[in-house]
């Protein structure tokens, strides 16, 4: 069961040599278009001439019975334990065992020294802390490669190794926007960021021009590779969800170094509330404060302004609202409600998250949602169109409007802090 990533890793290092074991499909879910494929039989292997199919998750009742299926293997993330206990409970009725693997039993060698930016919950600002730190291994004279973790929403064959190394080469690939929110960002600040299917694979190819790896993980997943030094990354503005999701909490009980991002934007009591579950989780692990600092490129005082944010960590990652709608009000803007206006799939978005009263998800899946998107954002009555997404959407679509942009980075607010981490372990490691 999975949403092409975790899934595809765990067949990969745990199945697919294996000839005691018969996979006899995959299970997709969260992402839209990505079932009805097949994973293909060059990535699968000899034991699987013909691939594997991946069917929607809402046939997996039946694919247990019609396939006498003995185990599932849970294989996907930011999803909450009841939710991962409610599918355990169905497969264990129809017989089957349901299957969590563990951290380690999933984890890749590497020959070079390895840095792992996890976290808790999607947009706890991982992505961000994986930039501060490969932009501290470069301030040392050592060259950081980020893997990040897979998105092969498309073609798999074309997708099983990526590597992307300026951003007309990730256009060229023809991501999503979803894929294009991850890689860029890091791609713009000079780090060469590979992704793909085959992890195996991907680390040798990374391992070649690295001094340093840093595991950029997506969701709430655990690290692909065995890392050194495991940060993870917490989010004091949704305090308690450390400790109700899979497999962020095992993340958090893990975790070497936990990074309490945007500290400067939360209120101490909830600040407070994590920093307990922390000590009672992982009382051994050290924890460093960030602030999450955005900063807006235009003026929006007294405007009213449609926000877009960044689509994962509105819908799975169940934030009510991001950098964009914190930037409109401190900044004197009025956010306006784009759901009279919405069309297509960004309609139905907007319904199925009710909270997202005054934000539009920056949602990209296909061509066909792409022109949702924006439909939706030139239909939407307003001074300024607020793009606080990780990539400049207003060059993916066509916005009519004045288009303002705010970006966000993880920054120090004590020392020796996030740096000084990244020092000690360059000292020890590289």
């Amino acid at each position: 069961m999975g949403a092409a990533g975790r899934d595809f890793h765990n067949f990969n290092v745990r199945y697919r040599e294996d000839p005691s074991i018969e996979v006899v499909a995959f299970t997709a879910a969260q992402i839209p278009y990505i079932q009805d494929r097949t994973y293909p039989a060059s990535i699968a292997g000899p034991l699987y001439p013909e691939g594997i199919p991946v069917y929607p998750e809402e046939k997996l009742s039946s694919l247990i019975k019609e396939k006498h299926v003995d185990e599932v293997v849970f294989s996907y993330s930011d999803v909450t334990h009841e939710y991962v206990m409610h599918r355990a409970s169905l497969v264990a009725a129809l017989g089957a065992d349901f299957t969590l693997l563990g951290a380690e039993k999933t984890m890749l060698k590497s020959k070079k020294p390895v840095i792992s930016v996890c976290a808790v919950r999607t947009g706890c600002g991982k992505s961000g802390v994986t930039r501060f730190i490969a932009n501290a291994i470069a301030e040392a004279g050592k060259k950081a490669v980020a893997i990040r973790h897979p998105m092969p929403y498309g073609d798999l064959e074309k997708q099983r190794v990526q590597r992307f190394a300026s951003v007309e080469e990730i256009k060229e690939s023809g991501c999503t926007i979803e894929e294009m929110e991850e890689y860029e960002p890091i791609v713009e600040a000079g780090i060469t960021v590979y992704a793909g299917v085959d992890y195996a694979d991907i680390l040798a190819r990374a391992e070649e021009e690295a001094d340093v790896i840093v595991w950029d993980g997506g969701n709430n997943d655990l690290p692909f590779i065995k890392p050194d030094l495991e940060l993870v990354v917490v989010d004091p503005l949704r305090p308690g969800h450390e400790l109700s999701y899979w497999p962020g909490e095992a993340n958090l009980r893990r975790a070497q170094c936990v990074i309490l991002n945007k500290a400067a934007s939360a209120s101490g009591k909830d600040i407070g509330t994590v920093l307990r579950n922390v000590k009672e989780c992982n009382p051994e692990a050290r924890v460093i404060l960030t602030a999450s600092a955005f900063t807006v490129e235009g003026e929006i005082k007294d405007k009213k302004v449609l926000v877009i944010e960044d689509g994962p960590s509105l819908t799975h990652g169940g934030m009510s609202y991001g950098a964009g709608f914190a930037a409109a009000r401190e900044h004197g803007a009025e956010p306006v409600d784009p759901r009279p206006y919405a069309t297509g799939s960004i309609k139905e978005a907007l319904k199925n998250y009710p909270d997202l009263k005054y934000l539009v998800p920056a949602m990209g899946y296909s061509p066909a949602q792409i022109k949702d998107l924006e439909e939706t954002v030139n239909a939407v009555p307003c001074d300024a169109v607020l793009i606080a997404t990780p990539i400049d959407l207003a060059g993916i679509i066509k916005i009519k409007k004045p288009a303002v942009r705010v970006r966000y980075e993880v920054a120090d607010i004590e020392t020796p802090g996030l740096k000084g981490l990244v020092a000690g372990f360059l000292k020890e490691h590289a």
